[in-house]
């Protein structure tokens, strides 16, 4: 595992810790939480992009 891919895992588990704060929280803000799923939704794109194997070329 690259160095890249470790940093984007922590803040994936840092964005995936809010987002249950704020979720779990009595007095949600759905504009927040809004924006941490969408944060860790992009997190999660860059993370499969660089966990895909290239393809053979044939």
């Amino acid at each position: 595992m690259t160095d890249r891919m470790f940093r984007l895992l922590e803040r994936f588990q840092m964005l995936d810790a809010q987002l249950r704060r704020a979720q779990g929280s009595t007095r949600r803000n759905l504009l927040k939480i809004a924006e941490l799923e969408r944060r860790k939704l992009r997190i999660r794109a860059r993370l499969a992009r660089l966990f895909v194997p290239p393809t053979a070329v044939v």
